[in-house]
């Protein structure tokens, strides 16, 4: 939203409103700038750095979304939180890959 004098118009006080909005704006801005700033220096000081993958590599399973899968485990606290050793198959993106799973996976 901006207020962008086209021309001088008659009314003074509708000029002064405009300049005082884009001042606002202008100030508005620069705080949402350093907030954003902050938050990102708060977020990276938690992150890790991101393990890069290779076709062939082996990783493991996290059966958190699997629970379908462990219907026949008698509890859920007993179920293993990770499962395999599965070699990846392709590299869809950087945090993405595909596994050579079993049949009954």
């Amino acid at each position: 939203m901006g207020f962008k004098l086209r021309k001088k118009g008659r009314f003074e006080e509708a000029e002064k409103f405009a300049k005082r909005i884009q001042e606002v704006q202008g100030k508005a801005k620069a705080i949402l700038t350093k907030a954003q700033e902050e938050i990102k220096q708060y977020a990276d000081r938690k992150r890790e750095e991101v393990v890069e993958y290779k076709v062939g590599d082996l990783v493991l399973l996290s059966t958190r979304d699997l629970k379908w899968q462990m219907v026949s485990q008698s509890s859920e606290k007993l179920v293993k939180q990770f499962i395999g050793s599965y070699k990846i198959k392709a590299i869809i993106s950087s945090n993405v890959v595909e596994l050579e799973l079993p049949a009954t996976i």
